[in-house]
């Protein structure tokens, strides 16, 4: 079955990083495009970043501009999510999405918590 698992998340200081992976199965991967979103409590969720399905393409929202980077590795069905210089508004639950618009299909993972906190 189609299952999306993140990881990587945790708590760290203001300033440090952190690298979320997201492991696809039971869909084409290659096919579909990824997302990450974030939703902090009683805050709606947040599109943070997206990457094309060949990986050539990225977007970010502006609040991660300079600091986030997405990338994929289709041959390990994995996309990931490479913060840096993170701020306590970071803080939320990071989930990765994956997107086929052609067919109507969004698959979603359960999320991990990523704390940023001194």
């Amino acid at each position: 079955q189609v299952q999306l698992v993140e990881s990587g998340g945790g708590l760290v200081q203001p300033g440090g990083s952190l690298r979320l992976s997201c492991v696809a199965s039971g869909f084409t991967f290659s096919a579909y495009v990824m997302r990450w979103y974030r939703q902090a409590p009683g805050k709606e969720r947040e599109l943070v970043a997206v990457i094309s399905n060949g990986g050539d393409s990225t977007n970010y929202a502006d609040s991660v501009k300079g600091r986030f980077t997405i990338s994929r590795d289709n041959a390990k069905n994995t996309v990931y999510l490479q913060m840096s210089s993170l701020k306590p508004e970071d803080t939320a639950v990071y989930s990765c999405n994956a997107l086929l618009l052609v067919a109507a299909r969004n698959y979603w993972g359960q999320g991990t918590q990523v704390t940023v906190s001194s």
